[in-house]
């Protein structure tokens, strides 16, 4: 099946498969084409279900050269694309949404951008109601199934 960026909305929508990390590149390129500019992704999925190595084939189609590592110790990252920018938080640690104000998130987003938030529940606050959810669920030691939510509003 191919994973164009006109088809992966709907693909996405219905519940897509991956059974190798260059198949989940190839989601992840898909879905970086088709994601409007200065959106929330929230990414769900348990610990190591992939939300990482996801952003890392987003980032790698935005044109963003360096390393993508987990901010889960760091809390977020930020990373200057030829196309978007980034910002990767990790809300793991965070405890309510009064932590997640406190990170001041909204002054490192420099248009275009994507703010991909791991572990959404823990920073309701940074979501605005068009925010996009990407669940990731483990279904094999390499398989993963991906859907995507997007807000009626779009």
């Amino acid at each position: 099946m191919s994973t164009s960026a006109d088809n992966i909305l709907q693909h996405l929508a219905d519940g897509l498969d991956s059974h190798a990390e260059a198949r989940t590149f190839e989601i992840a390129e898909a879905l970086a084409h088709a994601i409007p500019e200065n959106t929330v992704l929230a990414l769900e999925g348990d610990l190591g279900a992939g939300k990482t190595t996801f952003m890392k084939g987003m980032a790698k189609t935005w044109g963003i050269e360096e390393p993508i590592l987990s901010p889960t110790y760091n809390l977020f990252f930020q990373y200057a694309g030829k196309t978007r920018n980034l910002v990767h938080l990790d809300a793991y640690r965070l405890e309510g949404g009064q932590d997640a104000d406190s990170l001041l998130v909204e002054e490192f987003l420099v248009e275009p951008w994507c703010l991909a938030i791991e572990w959404p529940d823990n920073a309701k606050s940074l979501q605005p109601p068009q925010t996009w959810e990407l669940a990731i669920e483990c279904t094999g030691p390499e398989s993963r199934r991906f859907r995507l939510r997007i807000p009626q509003a779009l």
